[in-house]
């Protein structure tokens, strides 16, 4: 396990390599001008040029991308073109406000579509299976854009049960400690807070957890039909187990092989894609963080972004590839 986990953080090095060189270059193929959009569209010539050069863009490209590549071995991510601060002090409270919103968004998802899925194959051709496969069809059909707004329609607007933006109350803001503000404020001891902070994350955890639910859902269903077939069940069900027991003890744990690769997938999915639901509720995460820097042309910021995002969806899909063998004893690295 050890020698398994060391040749994969190994391998971490050619991966984030190719990203930088992709990151880098894609983001310089974004048509405009960084010093024209900080200047505005009246500066002249020699002003734009001046600041091209205190930027470091009229170097050639490799010249830029070296620079860039040393500067990230020093940990330096950059600094922001729009706000003139070091990108290491700024964007660590936009990902743990993504990375708070995933958890909640996953954890709807996991208990949703897992047991929605146990209970489907379970009872395999029954109303309940069918409803749930319906709804996870709709589910993973839905526009996400589309079921935030009708959420804040629905929930916020109408019926007032929850706040349609934001972390948290903006008329009584919290001092954060960690900027994952549902454990900041618990660790301030509030529990009025605590449970504000909670209903500002319903809606758009339901709303970025409808796909990897409904997706989840049917790779449960799935798996498990194909376990509940398998010999050992038929041996444990001749010997006079219970159904519920069948199902929690034998077959699920072999069933979740396929369905913990979903969910480490979406994981990293939703890490990086989330950027329709925090603009829509106000979030203040690390896909809104790096949109606004495309619209300002921050280069810095967008490659830093989406390099952190890189990095976060390698060692997701590593945390589940160690997972297996505690679920299989049997898998052998």
């Amino acid at each position: 396990m050890f020698a398994y986990t060391t040749r994969r953080l190994l391998m971490l090095i050619p991966v984030l390599i190719g990203m930088t060189l992709i990151t880098f270059s894609i983001v310089h193929l974004i048509p405009g001008n960084p010093a024209q959009v900080i200047l505005g569209e009246t500066a002249s010539e020699t002003a734009i040029k001046d600041l091209e050069e205190s930027m470091g863009l009229n170097e050639p490209y490799f010249v830029q991308y070296t620079i860039y590549v040393s500067d990230l071995l020093q940990g330096d991510l950059g600094t922001s073109l729009k706000s003139k601060t070091a990108i290491n002090k700024e964007i660590w409270p936009y990902i743990a406000a993504t990375f708070e919103l995933t958890i909640f968004a996953m954890l709807f998802a996991i208990i949703i579509g897992v047991n929605a899925g146990i209970i489907s194959a379970w009872r395999q051709n029954s109303w309940f299976d069918f409803l749930a496969m319906l709804f996870a069809l709709i589910g993973v059909s839905i526009p996400v854009f589309w079921l935030a707004l009708m959420e804040q329609w629905i929930f916020a607007q109408e019926l007032g049960w929850f706040p349609s933006s934001g972390r948290q109350d903006t008329r009584d803001p919290m001092e954060p400690i960690t900027y994952f503000y549902v454990l900041d404020s618990i660790l301030h001891g509030d529990f009025a807070r605590t449970i504000t902070t909670l209903k500002h994350l319903v809606l758009p955890s339901i709303a970025l957890g409808t796909i990897p639910m409904a997706i989840i859902a049917r790779m449960t269903r799935s798996s498990m039909l194909e376990v509940m077939r398998s010999d050992y069940i038929r041996t444990v069900r001749a010997k006079g187990s219970g159904q519920f027991l069948i199902i929690y003890k034998h077959a699920l744990k072999n069933a979740l092989i396929p369905v913990l690769t979903v969910i480490g997938l979406q994981t990293g999915v939703l890490l990086g894609g989330a950027i329709l639901t925090e603009t829509i509720f106000s979030w203040p995460g690390i896909g809104r963080y790096i949109y606004e820097a495309i619209t300002f042309r921050d280069y810095p910021v967008i490659q830093s972004g989406i390099l952190v995002i890189a990095f976060l969806f390698v060692i997701i899909n590593l945390i589940v590839d160690l997972l297996y063998k505690f679920i299989d004893p049997r898998i052998n690295y």
